[in-house]
Parts: structure tokens; C-alpha cells; sequence
């Protein structure tokens, strides 16, 4: 459970934002859309090489 403390002088809205922006670093919704269906060990492997060769590539552009 997520427990944002409103500061004095805070608007509702930024604490809302506070709140959305640390739900979204859990990582909770991710994990739940991803066991909507069960993916093979051998696909979850290669799509994480792929995303890290992706993320290599990004980051060595010369």
C-alpha cells in the first residue's frame, strides 16, 4: 500500500501526482498485464536480449 503525505500548502493535485508517479516505479500494473497470459521461459529470455541489444544500440550511437 502507498502511503503519499499531503505537505502544507500542497494542492490535492500534486499529491495526486506524487501518487502516480510512485504507483508507476512500483511497477504493479506491469506485472499484472503481463500474467494476463503465460509466456514460454524461452520467449521472456529472448525478448529481454532483444531489448537489451535495442538499449545498447541507443546508447552507442557515434
Amino acid at each position: 500500500m502507498l502511503i503519499i503525505k499531503v505537505k502544507e500548502g500542497e494542492s490535492i493535485d500534486r499529491a495526486l501526482k506524487r501518487y502516480r508517479k510512485k504507483y508507476k516505479n512500483t511497477k504493479l500494473l506491469q506485472e499484472i498485464r503481463g500474467r494476463r497470459e503465460y509466456t514460454k521461459e524461452s520467449v521472456r529470455r529472448r525478448e529481454e536480449i532483444k531489448k537489451a541489444q535495442y538499449k545498447e544500440q541507443l546508447f552507442n550511437v557515434d
